[in-house]
């Protein structure tokens, strides 16, 4: 890895799942050769912070793990990104991401690359959640605006509540996904 190598940005939610984050998304894109530099949503920065998973992700990566705004005066702390992946993320985040909605760091750092550089979003989300009468509009909304989704039965069949705790995330596809953003852009 270089400082001329593909930067992919993580973000990530409190969801679950987040807890595999490093082993599963983060070293497989390290091992890939990738700068991977890592934003969380307020509540993941503070689950990481506490179970000192954002230490360990800084050591991996070199880079500082964000999930509060910086001062205008300092610089970015995160190279800027080629591809950006959110993962997991939760409907919440889905729901803001495609109103537009940037009311933390890890959506403003979203939103801004939306149109500048592919964005990646792996909806970690139920069936209860996908019945919303909002939710098929926002999936539209991102898709219009250019977001590759990770999602349908093929890659996270949908279950109601807590029918089926501990399952894993789709982590190969998001892979799988990143390898292709990164391809059609170099």
């Amino acid at each position: 890895m270089t400082d001329s190598s593909p930067v992919v940005a993580v973000v990530g939610c409190a969801a679950g799942g987040l807890e595999e984050l490093r082993p599963k998304l983060v070293q497989p894109l390290l091992a890939k050769g990738y700068r991977v530099a890592v934003t969380l949503t307020p509540v993941a920065g503070a689950w990481f912070r506490e179970s000192g998973e954002a230490e360990r992700i800084a050591d991996i990566t070199g880079l500082p793990v964000r999930s509060n705004p910086r001062l205008p005066t300092d610089a970015s702390p995160h190279p800027t990104s080629d591809v950006v992946v959110v993962a997991p993320a939760t409907a919440n985040t889905v729901a803001k991401l495609a109103l537009g909605i940037a009311d933390n760091q890890a959506l403003t750092a979203v939103n801004e690359s939306m149109g500048v550089v592919p964005v990646i979003v792996f909806p970690r989300v139920n069936a209860a959640h996908a019945r919303h009468p909002a939710w098929q509009g926002h999936l539209a909304a991102l898709r219009g605006g250019g977001v590759h989704l990770v999602y349908g039965d093929e890659v996270w069949p949908l279950h109601e509540p807590r029918t089926r705790p501990g399952r894993e995330l789709p982590w190969g596809s998001i892979l799988v996904a990143v390898d292709r953003a990164l391809a059609a852009v170099r």
